[in-house]
């Protein structure tokens, strides 16, 4: 390869690092709470988490759906709690002193989530998550944002707080 060649490829690998570097300028960064479940790794954006709360004592309330784990109480607040992998039918496995609750909040609800061990944070790029697999359809997949390469799946926690399959009817027939 004679030194033109080599100049115009050297040339070419500092035009495309450039528009690399200004591709992740552009792209917001996400802050996720990233958790287990069924020995799968996920994400929740902490834009919606209230706070990650100990699983210490909780109250089962009997006539309600699998998925709602029960209620906890939070500095004298009472917090429903789902258990995503009965929503979403994942494996289960049973409780340790590990498990922790998401407590996920908007303007219109609140509630808790079942973690069964939450790992942390970790600020991604909003570029970094690719769209589910159509393969991955299933019950969960209105509720997926993505899956970043590292296989983080990343959950929409604004669907999850406004989805009416969640919410009890709490009327009286």
């Amino acid at each position: 390869m004679n030194k033109e060649h080599r100049d115009i490829l050297r040339l070419r690998a500092l035009a495309m690092a450039r528009e690399t570097e200004e591709k992740k300028k552009d792209s917001p960064v996400i802050q996720l709470i990233t958790f287990m479940l069924a020995n799968e790794m996920y994400g929740l954006e902490s834009a919606f988490v209230r706070e990650v709360y100990p699983l210490r004592e909780f109250t089962h309330l009997p006539g309600l759906p699998p998925y709602i784990f029960g209620v906890i109480n939070v500095r004298g607040q009472i917090i429903p709690v789902i258990d995503l992998k009965k929503f979403f039918n994942l494996p289960e496995q049973g409780l340790t002193e590990l498990n922790k609750v998401i407590i996920l909040h908007n303007d219109q609800m609140e509630f808790g989530i079942l973690a069964d061990l939450v790992h942390g944070t970790q600020r991604i790029e909003s570029d970094e998550i690719r769209k589910a697999p159509h393969t991955l359809k299933g019950i969960g997949f209105e509720y997926l944002l993505g899956v970043t390469k590292d296989k983080l799946i990343v959950l929409n926690a604004g669907r999850l707080l406004n989805d009416e399959n969640i919410v009890v009817n709490d009327s009286i027939a």
